[in-house]
């Protein structure tokens, strides 16, 4: 699924930090990229440190306003280590977005990107406004309060339920977009109406107004929750793509509550029918409806599969 780095993040290009480089006249205007090793090499997780250590000595802490952490070091079985970033925040004062895992699969799978707590992240970061986070084998996060984020992503061929009842706890007053990749069982994606349950109801994200709820294998059961969810009529976008929604979901998306009121409705990658299409189409006109990327189940031995867009 990912074959390329970002090379933009937060609207800033990004460029790796190589110690001992010429620095940009003006080191806010990029995102910086630590990683460590090549596609060819295994690097030791002393060498991630070191790395970090040089930035801090190299670019003037207080202009660095976009971090995107690459591989650290044995991603596939260690975790991010979090506690240095943490520990950089007296420094990296004005730091504003951090994108956790931006790895290839020529490097790690995303099904064993290895991660641990971060909620110490938002906690030493309270004016962070964006969090990009790939990857869930591990993942933990602690229902808090945090004024500054805008946008929260999170990638993952299987989001653990943990951390998806733990968002919906979180009080989030200002998030405007919010993302989650919830995935296939067999990837550790085990999230349940119930733990979707206080993240639909809103209570901690009055400002949302994007909401994705991408990649599901559940995708049918998760429509069915939206159509009746308090959190829906503040949206202007809706982003239910990448999973197996077919027909049957479809149906009681529609049943449930108006949805006229979105710009979009995103569905790309679904397994829906072409008169389902349609009827998404002519169910709510002035909406930008996107059924792209129609699938056809694979059928064997009596068996019926579909398939997320993105798994390991």
């Amino acid at each position: 699924m990912f074959r390329t780095h970002a090379s933009s993040f937060a609207g800033l290009p990004v460029i790796p930090f190589t110690p001992g480089m010429e620095v940009p006249a003006d080191p806010s205007a990029v995102a910086w990229r630590l990683e460590v090793g090549d596609l060819d090499d295994e690097p030791e997780p002393e060498e991630f440190v070191a790395l970090v250590e040089a930035m801090l000595k190299e670019v003037p802490a207080d202009s660095v306003r976009a971090v995107v952490i690459g591989e650290w070091g044995m991603a596939y079985e260690r975790p991010l280590p979090v506690d240095l970033l943490v520990n950089a925040a007296s420094q990296w004062t004005g730091l504003r977005a951090i994108f956790l895992a931006d790895l290839v699969s020529e490097q790690c799978e995303l099904s064993w990107l290895t991660h641990d707590d971060i909620t110490a992240l938002l906690t030493a970061y309270p004016q962070l406004e964006t969090l990009w986070v790939r990857g869930g084998e591990g993942l933990r996060l602690d229902a808090i309060r945090h004024v500054g984020l805008r946008e929260l992503r999170f990638e993952s061929g299987g989001l653990p339920g943990t951390v998806v009842r733990a968002v919906g706890e979180c009080d989030l007053p200002n998030l405007e977009l919010l993302e989650m990749w919830l995935g296939r069982s067999d990837y550790g994606g085990d999230a349940t109406v119930d733990d979707l349950a206080p993240l639909l109801a809103g209570a901690g994200l009055p400002a949302l107004r994007r909401l994705g709820l991408r990649n599901a294998d559940i995708a049918d059961v998760v429509a069915g929750a939206v159509a009746t969810a308090p959190v829906v009529p503040r949206l202007s976008v809706l982003d239910l793509s990448m999973g197996n929604l077919t027909d049957d979901g479809l149906a009681a998306l529609l049943a449930g509550q108006s949805l006229t009121h979105l710009a979009e409705l995103d569905l790309h990658h679904h397994y829906l029918s072409e008169q389902a299409q349609q009827r998404a189409v002519a169910a709510l006109p002035g909406v930008r409806v996107d059924v792209s990327e129609g699938r056809t189940p694979d059928v064997y031995s009596g068996r019926t599969y579909r398939f997320t867009a993105v798994g390991e």
